[in-house]
């Protein structure tokens, strides 16, 4: 494969994704969950804000001296302070990485910072200058950037990178931009960077386009994707690790790239971390939910049981999921449940699945689903019906 072709994945699970209601970690819980994401292959790990909470420095902390095989990020706003804080978070990291970030709209400068775009300038510059002081590698991110004059973002971004970032990202940090527009602001960038940094995106869900636009921004040269095990994070959440991974996986014909993630590790990384927060994915979550390789309508429990890729693109295995499931309700055809039979211990003539099929259904009409036991009790109902014991 080309170097080119690399993409890093930066996860922030444990620093935005804990941002968000019901995912805050203690200290010992982000250390958990740092053993699997190091598992799972992130390049870097984003452990926490350290400024923010002591527990976020101590975590910062915790995980930089236990996991020195990874590159730990700490993230402080555009002042001495903050970067301060997190380089001293960072001391026994063997690769440290102070994140620091500052936002560039009008809008946010207007209302939020109050400060002129020169201003702003001036401060991004010298916070990547001090970071530099503390760590070889700095990220600089412009908080906003899809909302920021491209004109003013270049220049920023090629002032921050003079002053020593090896990173610039162009976060879409209210999930604004959709993907065409996101790939031509990320194509700018790319080119007026060129390769004096990586460019690095981070995509926010609020039009459900995270996982898109960063699609579209590595299509456009971005090599560095920033998200969180599944897609948790502020407001609708960031980009899926996950879904982005494995569309780099699937569809290599169309996107040729690739990430040092183990894909086998991926469900086991969701549900430690459900877990360890306060809820888990949706059901028809993509990848990592728990319907994301069930079937239950009878055409596509008929075509899969005939050959799994008829209605499977992906090989549950390959993401650490041990089986696709055939869930049987009143959608369900008679292969599933003959299948489902079988695997049960019984082996039916056509009649007795005909008449096991129509008891079936009728049961399955009131209920969301039938489990095994209940399924075992019609055949026998059936069977008892069709073939009665008579006395001697």
């Amino acid at each position: 494969m080309s170097p080119n072709s690399r993409v890093y994945i930066f996860d922030t699970t444990l620093r935005d994704g804990e941002q968000s209601p019901g995912c805050s970690m203690t200290v010992e819980e982000k250390v958990r969950m740092a053993h699997k994401l190091c598992e799972l292959g992130v390049d870097t790990l984003e452990a926490g804000f350290p400024i923010a909470s002591e527990g976020d420095f101590q975590a910062v902390d915790a995980i930089a001296r236990e996991f020195g095989w990874v590159q730990v990020a700490a993230l402080a706003r555009a002042n001495s302070l903050d970067i301060e804080r997190a380089a001293k978070a960072l001391e026994r990291a063997k690769r440290p990485r102070i994140h620091t970030f500052i936002a560039t709209s009008d809008i946010h400068l207007k209302y939020k910072l109050k400060k002129s775009r020169q201003q702003v300038l001036e401060e991004a510059c010298a916070a990547v200058e001090l970071a530099r002081q503390y760590a070889e590698d700095v990220e600089f991110s412009a908080e906003d950037a899809t909302r920021t004059c491209w004109d003013y973002l270049e220049q920023i971004s090629l002032a921050v990178v003079k002053a020593g970032a090896r990173t610039v990202n162009l976060p879409d940090t209210v999930g604004y931009s959709v993907p065409a527009e996101y790939a031509e602001l990320i194509g700018r960038m790319v080119k007026a960077i060129g390769d004096r940094a990586i460019v690095s995106v981070h995509c926010h869900d609020d039009l459900g386009l995270a996982v898109a636009n960063s699609l579209a921004a590595v299509q456009a040269g971005a090599r560095q994707v920033e998200c969180t095990i599944n897609g948790i994070g502020e407001r609708a959440g960031n980009c899926s690790l996950e879904e982005v991974v494995m569309a780099f996986k699937v569809r290599q014909d169309r996107l040729p790239f690739h990430t040092g993630i183990v894909t086998e590790h991926l469900y086991d990384a969701s549900r430690l971390l459900s877990s360890i927060i306060s809820f888990g994915p949706q059901p028809n979550k993509a990848i990592v939910g728990e319907n994301a390789f069930a079937h239950e309508a009878g055409i596509h429990q008929d075509g899969f049981l005939k050959e799994r890729t008829t209605y499977e693109i992906i090989d549950p295995k390959t993401v650490g999921v041990p089986e696709s499931k055939l869930v049987l309700g009143k959608h369900s055809g008679r292969h599933a449940l003959k299948n489902r039979c079988e695997a049960l211990g019984f082996q039916l003539t056509k009649e007795e699945l005909d008449k096991v099929y129509e008891k079936f259904i009728a049961a399955a009409d009131r209920k969301k689903g039938l489990r095994n036991e209940e399924i075992a009790d019609i055949v026998r109902g059936v069977l008892t019906s069709l073939h009665p014991v008579t006395a001697d």
